[in-house]
């Protein structure tokens, strides 16, 4: 959905409320970059402050949670490598 920006804006906006999205997942799903998804929101403030002040707290939460989603994609990752195998005798 690339089409007009202003509508783009208003329904990305609305995307992010009701899902909780990511920016990066919004950017997914509409086939956009997630530059232009916050340019978006800039826009958005203009054309429906109401629907931005959502779409900023949607955000705010997301910001705070990130290093909580970092974390755990680290540990999901190394959980989930094999191990090399020890050689025999090897301590620890």
């Amino acid at each position: 959905m690339k089409g007009d920006p202003e509508e783009r804006a208003v329904a990305v906006g609305r995307y992010l409320v009701r899902s909780g999205a990511t920016v990066r997942a919004a950017a997914g799903v509409f086939g956009v970059s997630k530059s232009t998804i916050w340019k978006d929101q800039t826009r958005l403030r203009q054309l429906n402050p109401g629907l931005w002040r959502e779409v900023r707290q949607v955000l705010l939460k997301n910001k705070a949670e990130r290093h909580l989603r970092g974390g755990e994609a680290t540990r999901c990752k190394y959980l989930h490598q094999s191990r090399p195998p020890r050689p025999p005798g090897a301590s620890g």
